[in-house]
């Protein structure tokens, strides 16, 4: 089993587990990343069902269905105003669906159902549910007067109880598991922007969710940062955990989904395996939208074409 794994089940266990996390070093992540793992946990299962979102009259998802299995890598690929980071965010009720159901493993986000009626849940209840589903965001959003290790430790202590010894030993696995031992006590300003995102993949892992959820986790970070980023991403998909990424990075999406949805004018146009979506496209609108991209930026796509 590897160490994330034995991480990412301590979830489910509720106890503290002896985790030999390897020894790593701040230039190189992939030196303490995991490997698959056959028996490894599965992640959260998430289904969404006829979303729709509106903001006053601007409907910016329209009749969202979507299925994502345990332990799957979604990519959501789409147009700037395609509605990619709206889904993302209402997965976890950060932005509370218009009309429709969001459920992780049979638990509706963010609503109590009441016969044909549905109720939205007070802040503590939606706040308990997050707690299995994390969220990376592009700007990082760090604690800014926090170290990395603060930054990890704050969210089990304050939602989950989680004592101050045991949130700390989880916290410094976790920073070698993303390639940071020896910056546990830097603030952000101290850290590059790649270091920073990685404190907060960390910080997302930390209360042991079933889904993480990725907006643009590269779109904020010089190119030669990018790849240590990704390279943490890629061992949470051999992991186990259920990922949604909304991502510009085609060739990642290629390498590591299981699925690749394409969104435009807040609809699904297309969702298939890589080798369906990105390069055998059946519907028009995607292929436009990947011939623009590859014309656009041949060696690399940008946040601007993406987001």
């Amino acid at each position: 089993m590897s160490p994330l794994t034995s991480l990412l089940r301590r979830r489910s266990a509720g106890v503290q587990s002896t985790v030999d996390a390897r020894p790593a070093d701040a230039t190189s992540p992939s030196a303490a990343l995991p490997s698959p793992s056959a028996d490894g946990p599965r992640g959260g299962l998430v289904e969404i069902r006829g979303v729709h979102k509106s903001f006053g009259d601007l409907e910016v998802l329209r009749g969202i269905d979507l299925t994502i299995a345990p332990g799957e890598v979604t990519a959501i690929l789409g147009p700037s105003g395609s509605g990619k980071s709206t889904l993302l965010r209402s997965i976890n009720h950060l932005e509370p669906v218009t009309s429709g159901l969001i459920s992780v493993d049979g638990e509706v986000i963010g609503y109590r159902r009441d016969g044909d009626l549905l109720h939205e849940l007070r802040e503590p209840e939606v706040l308990r549910q997050r707690t299995a589903i994390g969220m990376v965001f592009q700007s990082f959003n760090l604690f800014a007067h926090m170290t990395a290790l603060e930054n990890i430790t704050e969210a089990p202590r304050r939602a989950l109880d989680v004592k101050r010894a045991e949130a700390e030993a989880h916290a410094r696995e976790l920073l070698a598991l993303v390639g940071l031992s020896e910056k546990a006590g830097a603030y952000p300003r101290q850290l590059s922007g790649g270091q920073q995102q990685r404190v907060a993949i960390a910080r997302a892992l930390a209360l042991r969710p079933k889904v993480l959820l990725f907006d643009e986790p590269t779109s904020a970070l010089d190119p030669e940062l990018v790849d240590e980023v990704l390279a943490v991403i890629r061992s949470l998909a051999s992991a186990g955990t259920t990922l949604v990424i909304v991502t510009h990075e085609i060739s990642f999406a290629r390498d590591v989904a299981d699925t690749v949805v394409f969104m435009d004018q807040g609809r699904i146009v297309e969702q298939g395996p890589p080798a369906q979506v990105i390069d055998s496209p059946t519907h028009q609108r995607t292929r436009s939208f990947l011939q623009r991209v590859r014309t656009d930026s041949p060696t690399a796509t940008t946040p601007e074409d993406l987001s």
